[in-house]
């Protein structure tokens, strides 16, 4: 049996090719399709099925342009209401690919359509080996049930269900059998889940929070209380995932000057500069928006941009402007006008104005904040549990994806210093900031992470 997991950082998410013989399954694959097609033929398989686990939320899928590519089968759980030509499954439906039989488990909870899929060589048909839980159950934890894959019912509703797949379907599965989810650490589709990429059925019945032995009221009222808010993004990705998305290889982006860039932003559209920070705070078109490649790139881009934004793209070369088209398609925004020919070069090369954020240090923050420390208004725009475990003191939470919402409360004549984990997404804040005009303002460089490493003072 060929095995292989593809894993991509960025969004925590992993999807599998499962060969035998001559044939090949893919599971939950990413928007960019190619990487499979030629790992099949690396290893003389045709790809027979794509599999969906669910309709995912947070990234959207190549399942249509795979299967247009390959000729393979699309399936989806019954529930899922899928509108393009698919294979619907239910419990016990299973699919032969080779010598290896894939079995179907409905396991919902997270969403109401989730199947998880049981691996069973034809050699050792009586004894499955692995099973691949989509977002039902991840290593250290288990899917979110309250996120727009649950439309029509409670969060209440879908942990119940959550209870159900976990303790009448997953956990009576052998403690040898290996567990293969669609995320790692970092997904919002759960809470807690673990670096770890793969476990076993018994490593989870002993480890994970979320499988001891408790009733089922309980498991709801631990899996619906102190939830983060849904990203905005998921609701729209869902729904890409449900009518079946376009073809990535139909994306592309238009060369734009300087003066046609200028004109365009005046007619609306905006600028999304993915270069790192400190370029972009060297110097930037006035009312860009900060989202830096070198990051969690896609998922904040999500967070922070509307489907309807026309964008045009700032980074420094046709390299990064690829991978910035490819990424936001990732996550559904495939509205991108075009890109600056020459980057910020060009821009200034052209005499239009260019804006800068001044960054500073952690020491230079600390020094302003004893010399003048009650006129200064700091921001931290981490998440509300990253800010109660430890801040600067006098710090205002109000986290990035809040932010365009809350700035009511923030006061654009005070001098501002915005701060976050490390200074990505203080970062992108800062540009935010910069767009609403914010004056005076600055971005704490290493943030909290070099406030506490150079020994200052922290507020619970």
């Amino acid at each position: 049996m060929v095995f292989k997991r593809f894993y991509l950082g960025c969004l925590a998410h992993a999807s599998y090719l499962i060969g035998s013989e001559t044939e090949a399954v893919v599971v939950d694959p990413q928007r960019d399709v190619q990487q499979y097609i030629d790992e099949a033929k690396a290893n003389g398989l045709t790809i027979r099925y794509v599999i969906e686990t669910h309709l995912h939320a947070d990234f959207v899928s190549g399942h249509r342009e795979l299967a247009a590519k390959t000729g393979a089968e699309i399936v989806f759980g019954s529930r899922a209401g899928a509108e393009f030509p698919h294979r619907a499954v239910r419990d016990g439906d299973e699919l032969q690919v080779g010598q290896v039989v894939l079995r179907a488990l409905e396991t919902p909870g997270h969403t109401p359509e989730g199947i998880s899929w049981v691996v069973i060589d034809g050699e050792a048909p009586e004894a499955p080996q692995k099973v691949l839980t989509g977002d039902t159950l991840f290593i250290g934890d288990v899917g979110r049930p309250d996120l727009v894959g649950s439309k029509g019912f409670t969060a209440e509703d879908m942990a119940g269900m959550l209870y159900d797949s976990l303790h009448g379907k997953l956990l009576q599965l052998d403690d040898a059998v290996e567990v293969y989810p669609a995320h790692g650490a970092g997904s919002a589709c759960g809470r807690n889940i673990s670096k770890e990429r793969s476990s076993t059925i018994g490593e989870q019945r002993r480890t994970n929070y979320a499988l001891r032995p408790m009733p089922r009221d309980a498991f709801m009222k631990l899996m619906t209380s102190d939830l983060p808010p849904a990203p905005g993004y998921f609701s729209r990705d869902a729904e890409i995932n449900r009518r079946g998305a376009g073809f990535l290889s139909e994306l592309h982006a238009d060369a734009f000057t300087p003066q046609e860039v200028q004109l365009r932003l005046q007619q609306g559209a905006v600028a999304l500069d993915v270069r790192e920070s400190t370029a972009f705070a060297n110097g930037h078109i006035p009312g860009s928006l900060n989202i830096g490649l070198k990051g969690n790139y896609a998922p904040w881009s999500g967070n922070l941009l509307k489907s309807s934004d026309r964008l045009i793209l700032i980074a420094d070369g046709k390299e990064e402007i690829d991978e910035a088209v490819m990424r936001l398609a990732r996550v559904g925004l495939e509205n991108v006008a075009g890109y600056l020919e020459g980057g910020i070069l060009a821009w200034n090369a052209a005499g239009l104005d260019l804006q800068q954020t001044p960054q500073i240090s952690v020491d230079e923050l600390h020094a302003q904040i004893n010399e003048d420390g009650k006129r200064l208004q700091i921001v931290d725009v981490r998440a509300p549990g990253e800010f109660s475990s430890g801040h600067l003191p006098g710090a205002k939470n109000v986290p990035l994806p809040e932010l365009e919402t809350r700035l009511a409360g923030l006061d654009p004549h005070q001098p501002t210093a915005v701060i976050c984990a490390g200074g990505y997404r203080s970062a992108a804040a800062a540009s935010i900031l910069q767009r609403h005009g914010f004056q005076d303002l600055y971005n704490i460089t290493g943030g909290t992470s070099a406030w506490v490493s150079a020994g200052y003072s922290t507020e619970r």
